[in-house]
């Protein structure tokens, strides 16, 4: 299958939607095929794409990606919701538009890009400093009414920045090179402000006001706009696209050069859009693609064959993680509700034989926790303290603790507590979805083995959805606010823990979908936007942490990597390791800090 990322509460919002309408795959050209002719990129804007001319580019500037784009592209507009490689939302993708600060993984922190600096004025007010040498593609200087116009077209509209609306009151320019932005009173949330520098990627004022001149201000027509020549402040220009392949091409006016010392090693980038994993795979291992995001089976295969493929880190799991895909009980039905069968069932999951079966190896051994075993997350918790609490497969002890709370087996194996039978239980996720299908197999496998009944369900996606945000089920696995962001850990806690505003069952909720409800977690969750002091945020997530930890509201099953980083060093050379000293993450050589990539590689 390909690389799932399921709904979260903010991350859905942040996230554009990739197509999956069938194409032909193309093969990029070999090094050793003639060089092509360039032209000038088409500059009109209009509501259908226009028809292009192939455009041949050479091998040894261009970069070759896949995985990103599964679909013929219909437009390059940032407001119709649906805009395809290389203008995306949610990644913090640096290509053609940019953000204020690029986010990098490995540590979790910002850095400059638009913006040169930010600090915290008071405890409402964020200040940023922008970088006086910002351009526009056509040559506009970038200044403080590009960013608040951006910022205000998520009030004016219903677009993928709107609801951080939900926590600013204000964005306002301080003279050209700075700017202001105000918390809500109401809900001041210093994280999500944080994640709005790193994601909302900067529109020119000057080309989108006449934009919505000419469609009345009405969103419905706007969003209609191919905008097939975005103009961006990032280092490449749309050059070509067809239902085959997109490319864009390096402005070698880019202001950037200052910043990061030179243009980027690549002329052109080009996203392959094949029909399906199987295709992308084939043309990655043969070195016809350079930069891979899809997920590849046995990764180590590849170069054991001998191509030159590369993942970021040399072993096992080989990627970094970035999501913990989990299972959330309905804490409403009987057996369920009782956190020692919950430990249990926790107890008895064979976590290696997932990562074994269903992840090809790609996930570390899991240390139950609300935060990623990273160096970016694991920072925030006290692990001595919770230690005695994390659970590990333990058959044995799972048995002893439904033993002691007198869960008594019947004829059929299946215990029964306080007159309630532990199951049949059914564990849902969506059908087709092989990874978890394998995963949620393995859930009830080893429940068997303690004498819990486990089912598994896979209906159709819309389906799951609709189990999932009604509370119609009995276990159900979901990804709790994946990805990179300064708001992490805080996000994922709060969508597992945090009940205010969560509709009861049998209506949507958006976040906790078990119905958790506990008055000292949500007080910890409130309060920990609001606190800066390194020391106190540990010991707020380490006492929220003992509480997960304690009544086991979900389980998660495996590390996730939110982007897979694989290269082949076929044509491009170079690429960001572990361990290589440049502090460049595995995000995919275009998103947030992981574009430095792009300075560094060779032929």
């Amino acid at each position: 299958m390909r690389f799932k990322r399921a709904a979260t509460p903010l991350v859905a919002l942040f996230m554009s939607v990739t197509l999956f309408a069938g194409c032909q795959s193309v093969q990029p050209p070999s090094v050793s095929e003639p060089q092509g002719t360039v032209d000038t990129p088409n500059t009109t804007t209009q509501n259908e794409p226009a028809p292009q001319t192939n455009k041949e580019t050479p091998r040894n500037e261009t970069l070759y990606i896949n995985g990103l784009q599964w679909g013929p592209p219909t437009n390059f507009n940032l407001l119709s919701g649906n805009p395809a490689f290389p203008v995306n939302y949610g990644n913090s993708r640096e290509l053609v538009y940019e953000t204020l600060f690029m986010v990098n993984q490995l540590d979790g922190g910002l850095e400059p890009l638009l913006g040169k600096s930010y600090e915290w004025k008071d405890e409402t007010t964020l200040r940023i400093e922008l970088n006086a040498d910002a351009k526009w593609s056509d040559g506009t200087a970038f200044t403080a009414d590009d960013v608040v116009y951006t910022y205000e077209l998520g009030k004016k509209y219903d677009i993928n920045w709107s609801s951080f609306w939900t926590y600013i009151s204000e964005v306002k320019a301080d003279g050209a090179q700075a700017v202001e932005i105000k918390l809500n009173p109401d809900n001041p949330n210093k994280l999500t402000v944080l994640d709005s520098i790193e994601l909302i990627p900067m529109l020119p004022k000057h080309i989108w006001e006449e934009i919505e001149k000419k469609n009345n201000n009405d969103l419905t027509a706007i969003r209609k706009e191919v905008n097939e020549n975005p103009v961006g402040t990032g280092a490449y220009k749309l050059h070509f696209y067809n239902d085959q392949k997109i490319t864009i091409a390096r402005d070698d006016n880019y202001w950037g050069q200052k910043l990061f010392g030179k243009l980027p090693a690549p002329k052109y980038i080009t996203h392959v859009i094949y029909k399906d994993n199987a295709a992308g795979d084939l043309a990655f291992k043969s070195g016809q693609v350079d930069v891979s995001q899809q997920f590849i089976p046995q990764v180590w295969k590849m170069w054991e064959g001998g191509a030159a493929v590369k993942t970021y880190l040399k072993d096992a799991p080989y990627y970094l993680p970035g999501s913990m895909p989990s299972i959330f009980f309905n804490l409403s039905k009987a057996g369920l509700d009782n956190a020692d069968v919950r430990r249990a069932i926790a107890m008895s999951i064979n976590y290696d034989k997932i990562s074994e079966l269903a992840m090809s190896g790609y996930s570390a051994p899991m240390q139950p926790s609300l935060t990623l075993n990273s160096d970016a997350e694991s920072k925030y918790i006290d692990q001595n303290a919770i230690k005695s609490l994390q659970w590990t497969t333990d058959i044995e002890g799972a048995n002893a603790l439904l033993d002691k709370i007198g869960a008594k087996k019947g004829k059929d194996g299946i215990r029964v507590l306080n007159g309630t039978r532990l199951g049949p239980f059914e564990v849902e996720c969506p059908y087709g979805w092989s990874d978890w299908n394998a995963a949620l197999e393995i859930v009830a496998q080893s429940a068997k083995a303690i004498g819990i009944e486990i089912r598994t369900k896979f209906p159709e996606s819309p389906v799951w959805t609709n189990d999932l945000q009604t509370g119609k089920f009995d276990i159900i696995m979901n990804t709790p606010a994946g990805g990179v962001s300064p708001s992490q850990p805080w996000n994922r806690a709060m969508t597992i823990m945090y009940s205010k505003g969560v509709a009861p069952l049998g209506e949507m909720a958006f976040w906790n979908w078990g119905r958790y409800q506990n008055d000292r977690a949500d007080a910890i969750i409130e309060e920990i936007p609001s606190v800066s002091d390194e020391a106190k945020l540990k010991s707020l997530y380490t006492e929220l942490n003992t509480i997960w930890l304690k009544d086991i509201p979900s389980i998660p099953l495996m590390y996730r990597p939110w982007v897979f980083d694989t290269v082949n060093e076929s044509v491009w050379k170079g690429f960001p390791s572990e361990g290589d000293g440049t502090n460049i993450p595995p995000q995919i050589s275009m998103d947030g800090a992981g574009i430095k990539a792009l300075y560094q590689i060779h032929n």
